[in-house]
């Protein structure tokens, strides 16, 4: 199954995709909806830029009362970085004062591979906005995060077949007391993921994010290490789910994961996409289960041989 899809919703309103030039549509009321701006670079009917999708959009709707926009495709994924995106948001934000959420790269695989969006430091946008709750970026290629401090956002997720470990170390070390729930897919290192768990430490100790209660380890080649270090991690104790799915988790990850410290408290732990094996995955469930822990284990990947290496993939890399 794909993992990368156009987001349906996102703080908790649905997604509502802004109509074209010349199409008669009924706007809904501006803070009723996240809404969804995109032009089709391929479209031999529009001539319209984002550019001017983005003007038509601040007059066409009330931006006073917008709350949530989700920037899909902005042009030629590769050939254009999303910083005139940021600029735009930050240009725009003595209009748009209501604005809660933003995710920025809302692209499916039929219009670009994750790895071809071509992101940028999208740290001015909290800077423009320090009442924004929710962040999102899809894309690693060119993202930046130098580290920030932002005393109001709550939800941040990076969506990357490869997260560059200087943007993770960035998020380590920015100040978010409000930051509840953190999704990062730390990818493979052929596409940029080259954070390791040692980038990680900041965020596994236990006064980083006091507000932490969801914690995403997603999408990583180096699951099982992840796993381990989770294990033994300050910060577990504060959350309510963890998630290490969509990566190469094995037996190994799965079994620090079970010696380390209790996970009983949890609500949720998500591992699909695995490639744990059926005694240990039953292990995982006996240990969990009966504590009222919903345990996710479903996806199991195949690993394949080749000259004696075994080969796992991540869910999502190119």
């Amino acid at each position: 199954m794909s993992h990368v899809e156009h987001l349906k919703e996102l703080h908790g309103l649905p997604t509502f995709d802004f109509p074209g030039p010349g199409a008669r549509h009924e706007l809904p009321e501006a803070g009723t909806v996240a809404w969804r701006l995109a032009v089709d670079p391929y479209d031999d009917d529009s001539e319209e830029d984002f550019g001017a999708l983005w003007d038509r959009f601040l007059d066409s709707v009330d931006p006073v009362g917008v709350r949530a926009v989700i920037v899909g495709q902005w042009g030629e994924p590769y050939d254009n970085d999303s910083s005139g995106i940021v600029q735009r948001l930050v240009d725009a934000r003595d209009r748009l004062g209501a604005l809660r959420a933003v995710f920025i790269g809302d692209l499916e695989m039929e219009e670009a591979e994750i790895s071809w969006i071509e992101q940028s430091d999208v740290t001015p946008v909290l800077e423009a906005y320090p009442l924004l709750e929710e962040f999102g970026i899809r894309g690693g290629t060119g993202l930046r995060f130098p580290a920030v401090r932002h005393k109001h956002l709550r939800t941040l997720c990076f969506e990357a077949g490869g997260l560059p470990g200087e943007v993770v170390r960035g998020v380590a070390a920015s100040e978010l007391p409000a930051l509840k729930y953190l999704e990062m897919w730390l990818g493979v290192e052929e596409y940029g993921g080259d954070a390791t768990v040692a980038d990680l430490a900041p965020v596994l100790s236990a006064g980083r994010f006091p507000a932490l209660r969801h914690l995403g380890l997603r999408n990583s080649e180096i699951q099982d290490e992840i796993a381990a270090a989770v294990a033994g991690a300050p910060v577990v104790a504060q959350l309510r789910s963890l998630d290490l799915s969509l990566g190469v988790l094995t037996d190994e990850g799965a079994t620090a994961l079970l010696g380390g410290q209790p996970l009983t408290h949890l609500t949720w732990l998500d591992l699909r996409h695995n490639f744990v094996t059926d005694p240990v995955s039953q292990r995982v469930r006996a240990a969990l289960e009966p504590s009222g822990v919903e345990v996710d284990l479903s996806e199991p990947g195949e690993a394949w041989e080749d000259d004696g290496v075994v080969h796992r993939f991540t869910a999502v890399a190119e």
